[in-house]
């Protein structure tokens, strides 16, 4: 037998792994294969049994030793969750409330606050709003790094949209593309000055992603990313942006970094991981501190992801305004899945917003409910209870599994045609049902954001393969 075949059923490189093999060659030769694999697998189950074993004590110990080694460079949690704010709690699923609970006591933790659209994810749930000193978690600002909204205003009016529908899909598929991996080639390229960023030539990572950012500027991913016409209305007038009340044609946007978060995210996680060894419930929390080589190269490319997503919106919003002639009286745009150096209690934190609006006093902002309810356009009070934060959206009730499991292509296609909205694209994993009310979420968070405009969604264009985001 040899180390391959140990390491095979569970051993480690290191000082067991070769007292196995002494033993194996030494006192094990009567013994086949089978035999000794039994054997050492209950040594590696249960190593306190062999102790007192004349055989087996010095790999029984060695194992022992191991195991205590690596404890002893897990880095402790808080004892205690420390204090923070749930929005809409009566519908937010245990699984996020955990998350979030964990979240509390890690060494870092400053504050936090839980939005009403929360629900479970990986490390930080969705909907979660972290505050850490000095340092920044991966798994905390989220694998699809400045995931935004982007809205623009036009001076068109609702009729021209409606006598126009089939003008509006033609654009509409023309200047877009969905799916994870997916983007323009050659001539379709799209240009835009962040391509000639610094940051790309920072290390090789960045560097080999350079080609495939260029492919997918412009595009949008799977899962929950769209791009959509919509009626949005203004019941008085709104000197801030100069919009006077009225119902107006609007584009909604929302899609994140594609490839190049994603691969940013993936990388920097798995250095985390490994410079921020945690306790199990905790290992998808690992944090890189901002003043080490990692922790830096992490923000910077963080920060490039989310201009690059910025950029993505800008490209899709500026063909559709071209493509319809509208002139535009206002866009706005909000970001999530990032992490913000902000001032609380006096003193410089990180804020992480994983699935959260930005809603500092007067911040602008863009809250959608799914693809027949409506979003909201709106204007925060900058709460430190939240953080300076609202929900990012309505908020899953079901997953993808179960909405696809449980929602019926008929009552879909049903509730489409309920409310006048054309789909291209999109799935039962998508479907309203698989959405929390946006209406209570709102009213969830009214403490937090001031309704400047109601969008309603008419004509929705998503990821038509199943796809989930980048």
């Amino acid at each position: 037998m040899n180390g391959k075949e140990l390491i095979a059923i569970g051993f480690e490189q290191g000082k067991a792994l070769g007292l196995a093999l002494e033993i194996v060659a030494q006192s094990f030769t009567g013994l086949n294969n089978t035999q000794i694999k039994t054997k050492l697998k209950k040594v590696l189950k249960a190593p306190e049994k062999f102790l007192d074993d004349p055989v087996l004590e010095p790999l029984a110990t060695a194992i022992l030793e191991a195991a205590a080694s690596k404890l002893d460079k897990t880095i402790p949690l808080k004892t205690t969750v420390e204090p923070y704010t749930v929005y809409g709690t009566d519908f937010i699923e245990d699984g996020a409330k955990d998350q979030m609970n964990v979240a509390m006591r890690l060494p870092v933790t400053v504050a936090g606050a839980l939005m009403p659209d929360a629900h479970q994810g990986y490390g930080l749930p969705i909907g979660g709003v972290l505050a850490t000193k000095n340092a920044i978690i991966p798994y905390g600002v989220g694998v699809d790094i400045g995931c935004r909204m982007a809205l623009t205003v036009f001076d068109i009016p609702e009729t021209h949209f409606f006598n126009n529908r089939s003008f509006y899909k033609r654009e509409l598929i023309a200047h877009t593309a969905f799916g994870a991996g997916n983007g323009f080639r050659g001539s379709d390229r799209a240009y835009h000055n962040v391509l000639d960023r610094s940051e790309f030539g920072m290390n090789s990572l960045l560097r080999s992603l350079k080609d495939k950012a260029f492919s997918q500027l412009g595009s949008s991913g799977g899962g929950n990313h769209f791009v959509e016409w919509g009626i949005i209305s203004f019941d008085k007038d709104d000197v801030t942006l100069g919009i006077a009340e009225g119902r107006y044609l609007a584009l909604l946007t929302h899609s994140g970094s594609r490839g190049l978060g994603a691969t940013i995210a993936g990388h920097y996680t798995k250095i985390a991981k490994e410079l921020c060894p945690l306790p199990k419930e905790a290992a998808n929390l690992a944090y890189l501190d901002l003043n080490s080589e990692a922790g830096a190269e992490y923000w910077l490319a963080m920060n490039l992801a989310g201009d690059y997503a910025s950029a993505c919106h800008e490209v899709i919003h500026r063909k559709l305004t071209k493509a319809i002639g509208g002139t535009v009286l206002a866009k706005v745009e909000n970001h999530h899945n990032f992490a913000w150096k902000e001032t609380l209690n006096g003193e410089e934190v990180l804020v992480h917003r994983k699935g959260a609006t930005p809603a500092g006093k007067n911040v602008m902002g863009i809250i959608p409910g799914s693809m027949t309810a409506p979003g909201f356009l709106v204007r925060g009070k900058g709460v430190k209870d939240s953080i300076n934060s609202a929900s990012h959206g309505a908020g899953r009730q079901m997953s993808r599994t179960k909405a696809i499991a449980n929602v019926k292509p008929a009552d879909l296609k049903q509730i489409l045609k309920d409310v006048g909205v054309t789909l291209i694209g999109g799935g039962l994993d998508e479907a309203p049902m698989a959405y929390k009310d946006i209406h209570r979420v709102m009213m969830a968070q009214e403490d937090l954001v001031s309704v400047v405009a109601k969008f309603s969604p008419k004509m929705v264009r998503m990821a038509d393969d199943g796809s989930k985001e980048d």
